[in-house]
C-alpha cells in the first residue's frame, strides 16, 4: 500500500524519487509519533492519537479515533497504538484522503458515491 501511494505507473514499483518521498512520509509520521508518545512508552493512547491526526489536518471524532485504536491495537486493558500500526492507519488514511479528493472536485469535503464506485476506489488503493 505505500509503494503504491508513490507508484504514478500503477506498475508495482517506484523509483528513487517516489521512495525519497516515502522514506519523507516514513520520518514525518514517525517524528510525529514520537512527538506524541510524551512518556516514551513506544505507544500512544487514543487520545494521543486524535492529536496527532489533528496535526495533520483530520477532523475525526473521539468515536471513530478510538475505532482505529481497537482496530489496530493488541487487547489490553489500556489499549494503546504502537509506531508500526501508527503508520499502518496513516497510510490508510492518506490513501482513503487521495482518493476522496479525485471525486471532491469542488472541494466541499462531501461526494457522492455508489456502492460498487466506493468498493472500486477503496480497494484498488488498499490491495
Amino acid at each position: 500500500m505505500m509503494i503504491n501511494m508513490f507508484d504514478k505507473t500503477k506498475s508495482g514499483r517506484i523509483d528513487v524519487v517516489g521512495f525519497s518521498a516515502l522514506w519523507r512520509f516514513l520520518q514525518q509520521w514517525k517524528s510525529l509519533f514520537q512527538q506524541y508518545d510524551r512518556d516514551r512508552s513506544g505507544s500512544i493512547s487514543s487520545v494521543e492519537l486524535q492529536q496527532a491526526l489533528s496535526q495533520m489536518g483530520y477532523n475525526l471524532s473521539p468515536q471513530f479515533t478510538q475505532l482505529l485504536v481497537s482496530r489496530y491495537c493488541a487487547r489490553s486493558a489500556t489499549p494503546a497504538m504502537q509506531l508500526d500500526c501508527f503508520i499502518k492507519v496513516c497510510t490508510q488514511l492518506q490513501v482513503l484522503t487521495e482518493a476522496f479528493r479525485e471525486k471532491d472536485t469542488a472541494v466541499q469535503g462531501n461526494i457522492r458515491l455508489s456502492f460498487e464506485d466506493f468498493v472500486t476506489m477503496t480497494a484498488s488503493r488498499m490491495l
